[in-house]
């Protein structure tokens, strides 16, 4: 009897263990699934820029600074800045970067920008053969052009001008030293002869072929330091008011255009006027040239026409136009502040 109670205790403890062991693997917290990995392909961000900004190198040496501290590829596509403009214009960019004030202020005039700020300057000169063939040295660019209109027609030997031809912000500026110099440009100067030619190409390859031809060009300062030690023309005329060469940036605007890529377009352009691209953007070149090849706006800021230089130190935040009451609000206080924008060259354009 005794034996048999043993027995049935053992068998009893074994069923309860094997018990234990199932209700332990019922009531085991399942291993909770791993979470779905984070996104980390980067943001597109097209950039529609001028010539002079890609051939200097500016944006090449920014773009890894850049996208280092953002989540975002850029892409950057450069050509003179009609074509640039028509580029955003046509929704084709997030972002438009060049150097003509009025063309800029049209833009963004006509609703198809946002958020300009000027961030950096230098200057256009005229560069030409070492022995200066029209005997411009050291003119205004307005008497300069001039003696090169005169002399190129009675087919004075050896004076040429090559112009960008591209409607870039460097041609437009060219044209306005035809305009001061009392000429109009699409009757007395365009196809005015063998003299004038167009190149209808970047910055680079104007300078190329004027050096190829010994002719005469309007370059920025930038540019002509970049491709100096591969050409033969020197600086001629690198004074004159009308020589001032003004860089800014903004974010394109359409009703396609999504809020979070213009806010992205926002954080592109305050990351060039923040401190350290500034500081960044003053010691580019200096290694290489002795000099900067832009001098940012925490250096120094153009006194220019009214408008020509945007806001440079007020974060850009809009992604949206101002709406049309604030627009008639705000619209005494600029006309109130317009002669001291115009003195300090600030303009009132976001």
């Amino acid at each position: 009897m005794v034996k048999k109670v043993h027995v049935g205790l053992v068998a009893l403890a074994i069923i309860l263990v094997i018990v234990s062991v199932c209700l332990a693997g019922c009531t085991t917290t399942p291993t909770p699934a791993p979470a779905p990995a984070a996104n980390t392909t980067p943001v597109k961000l097209v950039i529609a820029t001028t010539t002079s900004l890609y051939d200097t190198g500016l944006l090449n040496y920014l773009q890894p600074k850049f996208e280092a501290q953002n989540n975002v590829k850029l892409f950057i596509t450069s050509q003179g800045t009609g074509k640039a403009i028509q580029l955003a214009m046509n929704g084709d960019a997030d972002v438009l970067l060049v150097h003509s004030p009025a063309q800029e202020l049209t833009f963004m005039k006509n609703g198809y920008g946002l958020n300009r700020r000027s961030f950096a300057s230098n200057s256009f000169m005229i560069v030409g053969p070492k022995n200066d063939p029209a005997g411009i040295i050291n003119m205004t660019p307005e008497n300069a052009f001039t003696t090169l209109y005169t002399k190129g027609m009675n087919k004075t030997a050896n004076v040429y001008f090559v112009s960008r031809g591209d409607g870039s912000g460097t041609q437009t500026a060219e044209q306005n030293i035809w305009k001061n110099a009392k000429y109009n440009y699409t009757v007395q100067i365009e196809k005015s002869g063998p003299w004038y030619i167009e190149a209808g190409k970047g910055m680079g390859d104007t300078l190329q072929m004027a050096s190829e031809k010994g002719a005469y060009t309007l370059t920025d300062e930038g540019t002509y330091l970049a491709y100096k030690s591969n050409l033969t023309l020197v600086p001629v005329i690198t004074k004159g008011s009308s020589l001032l060469n003004i860089y800014s940036v903004m974010a394109v605007y359409n009703d396609k255009q999504p809020a979070d890529k213009i806010k992205l377009a926002n954080t592109f352009i305050n990351f060039l006027i923040s401190p350290q691209t500034q500081a960044d953007i003053g010691n580019y070149g200096v290694d290489k040239y002795g000099k900067s090849l832009f001098i940012p706006m925490s250096v120094s800021v153009p006194t220019a026409a009214a408008g020509w230089v945007g806001d440079y130190s007020t974060p850009a935040t809009a992604i949206a136009p101002a709406a049309p009451a604030a627009n008639a609000t705000v619209a005494a206080a600029v006309n109130a502040t317009s002669t001291v924008n115009a003195t300090k060259g600030i303009g009132t354009t976001n």
